[in-house]
Parts: C-alpha cells; sequence; structure tokens
C-alpha cells in the first residue's frame, strides 16, 4: 500500500470514530457522566483498567463499580476504609476481583491525600521530556506498590519497567491529557498530547500491520514505542489522534 492511500485511510477513519456514537459505546463514555475533575480521573482510571474483553461487558462493570460507589467516586474514596470492603464483594472483571478493587481504592485514597488531583502519581510537575510517559507510568507503578510489593492486583496496573505495552494506562493518559474535543478531557496539563503514547492492543497491532506500517509489531513496550515514532512524524503535535481509527478499522473489520 502506498503511502498516500494509507494516510488517506487513517484520515478518513479519524473522522468516522470520532463520532459520539462510537464513543457511546466505549469505555469512555462512563466518565463522559461526571462534571468534578476528580470524579473523572477515577472514573475513567477504573474504565480503562478492565477495558479488555467485550466493550459491553466493560462498560457495564465500569457502571457496576460507579454504582457501588453511590456515583460519586471521589466522595467515595475520600472516605473509603476497610470497613466498606464488603460493597465490592461479588465484584469480577476477568481477572480483576473485589480483592483487588480494595486494594486499588486504598492506594488512590492516599494519592489523593497527598494532591488533589491523580495526576500527580504520574507527572508531579511539568516535564517535557520526549520519554515523560515512559517515567510517569514506572512513577505510578511505584506508588501503587511500594517497596516492590507484589499484591495480586499488580498484573492490572502495567509498567515499562516490566516491558508491558501499557495499553490501558496509555489509553488512560489520553482521556486525561488530549485537549477536550468532545471525546478527550484535556484535564491534566504537566506533559502535552505530543507526548503521549500509543494505547497498543491486537486490534492496533493488527491494523497497523495491514497498511504495512509496521510488520513485526508486539504486544511490548518496545513495539508502542515503535508505532508511537511513526505517528510522531505523521503528526507530532497529536500522534495520538490516530488511536481510535486504528482501534475502530480493526474491531469493525472496515480494512
Amino acid at each position: 500500500m502506498k503511502k498516500e492511500e494509507r494516510l488517506w485511510i487513517l484520515w478518513d477513519a479519524v473522522d468516522t470514530y470520532k463520532e459520539m456514537g462510537f464513543i457511546e459505546k466505549d469505555p469512555i463514555s462512563i466518565p463522559h457522566r461526571f462534571r468534578l475533575k476528580q470524579d473523572i480521573e477515577i472514573a475513567a482510571f477504573f474504565s480503562s483498567i478492565i477495558a479488555w474483553g467485550q466493550r459491553i461487558t466493560v462498560i457495564n462493570n465500569a457502571n457496576d463499580l460507579m454504582e457501588r460507589m453511590d456515583n460519586q467516586p471521589y466522595a467515595f474514596v475520600q472516605q473509603y476504609d476497610e470497613s466498606q470492603k464488603s460493597i465490592f464483594d461479588g465484584f469480577k472483571h476477568r481477572t480483576l476481583n473485589q480483592e483487588d478493587v480494595h486494594y486499588i481504592l486504598q492506594r488512590l485514597k492516599w494519592i489523593y491525600e497527598q494532591s488533589e488531583t491523580l495526576e500527580w502519581a504520574f507527572f508531579p510537575e511539568r516535564d517535557k521530556q520526549l520519554n515523560a510517559v515512559e517515567t510517569g507510568l514506572n512513577r505510578f507503578s511505584e506508588i501503587m506498590y511500594p517497596n516492590g510489593l507484589m499484591h495480586r492486583s499488580r498484573k492490572h496496573i502495567a509498567s515499562p519497567n516490566r516491558k508491558s505495552a501499557c495499553k490501558r494506562l496509555n489509553m488512560y493518559l489520553r482521556w486525561m491529557v488530549r485537549k477536550n474535543d468532545g471525546i478527550d478531557f484535556g484535564l491534566w496539563r504537566n506533559i502535552e498530547a505530543s507526548q503521549l503514547m500509543m494505547p497498543l492492543d491486537i486490534h492496533v497491532i493488527n491494523t497497523s500491520k495491514k497498511l504495512g506500517i509496521h510488520s513485526k509489531l508486539k504486544g511490548d513496550w518496545n513495539s508502542c514505542v515503535q508505532l508511537t515514532q511513526y505517528f510522531q512524524k505523521i503528526n507530532p503535535n497529536d500522534p495520538i489522534v490516530f488511536d481510535f481509527a486504528l482501534f475502530g478499522l480493526g474491531v469493525n473489520g472496515d480494512l
């Protein structure tokens, strides 16, 4: 496929999949229910870390979590303690269960005791370095699991240090950092959209291969870097604009 044809397909898909009809069927619809910054941060965080499997199941389970938090996630996190653990009895999404939710809520509560925004756990100050996201993801992992703690929930909080592509957390950062365009929220300002990394899953990988972008992509951090660098050359100020396009073309079989 010629480069010109590839770019036409990609930009056309960007326009197609930014429509709200697509968003309503995506986990990002959950944080769009809220207005308070911290509510959006928490709703988006949980929606992103369980974003694997069928989208309707992800959305239903994310809604379930929000309902168990009385649809006030920030207020819930602030006052959460051991006595409320039973609220999540029976919750399960794939391998994430009530024990994972309990631990994660405890750590989120600690983070919000340090700062009024979850951004602090990733990017405590303005970072203009090209590898800001890699640094931020590793920092977040260390904050969630201090001193190398090996809690069972750790498999749900990926990090580049562990060679993961960090698909779900990169998706979360996209939601938080890219400007508010009706899809993303633009709540965080310590890094720019130009520094974001591509959320890399099987659909993105397969679409990239079909388009002839890269033939040897795998689900690891190095592949995430390689694909992001490709799109940085095409659209340096906002390379992740192609995220939904690649995913949509793959999941809907439109290529």
